[in-house]
């Protein structure tokens, strides 16, 4: 059983660690040691105030965990902020953050919370349903790069995406009752399983 945790060092994390308790077959995490983050199969960096999540990261020496977990390709999803962390490149501004996905993000790019809104979206590689997206302060993707693929966009501009273990988007999918990005995630998770598996069977035989 997967153990998939939510940085729990500011934002949205009850609102992610209830809707993962909606699967019997995930074991939710509130992550906020390092221990934590490096037991996990997989990690949710939360919406809320980038710029004081990365200075908490800094602060109780979490960075290096979070980035050990990407190195060994667990499964990271940024949501909002998380997005904001994850990129390697922020619009006009040098925050701390942890550049691990080629995307250049802008913050706020819908205006102030005041401008918070929903959208009603087909993102087939994530579901067949249709998805309600939740907008609040958020940031939207200006570049990708090459190995980045583009899930969904706005306005032609990207507001999901995926590179490799990491997934990103500037929505809140934890401010609905639809779980169709948690399963997405999970596959995720299920499927880094079974390539390490591989990976491993493979390197035991040469």
């Amino acid at each position: 059983m997967p153990k998939v945790g939510v940085l729990a060092v500011q934002g949205s994390v009850h609102e992610h660690i209830k809707c993962l308790s909606m699967f019997d077959d995930v074991t939710p995490l509130a992550a906020k040691t390092r221990e934590d983050i490096l037991s996990l199969d997989g990690l949710i960096l939360p919406g809320g105030e980038s710029t004081a999540i990365g200075k908490i990261i800094r602060e109780f020496s979490l960075i290096d965990a979070i980035c050990e977990l990407n190195q060994r390709k667990k499964p990271i999803w940024g949501t909002c902020a998380g997005m904001i962390l994850l990129a390697k490149e922020i619009i006009g501004e040098n925050v701390l953050h942890l550049g691990f996905m080629d995307i250049k993000v802008r913050r706020n790019a819908y205006g102030s919370q005041l401008d918070s809104f929903t959208y009603k979206m087909h993102i087939p590689e994530v579901s067949e349903d249709l998805q309600t997206l939740v907008f609040i302060r958020a940031p939207l993707i200006e570049e990708t790069g090459r190995e980045v693929k583009v899930l969904a966009e706005l306005n032609d501009k990207a507001v999901a995406a995926r590179q490799d273990n990491l997934l990103v988007t500037a929505f809140h999918p934890e401010l609905t009752d639809e779980l169709f990005f948690y399963r997405y995630f999970i596959e995720m998770i299920t499927d880094s399983e079974i390539s390490s598996v591989q990976n491993d069977a493979f390197s035991s035989c040469i």
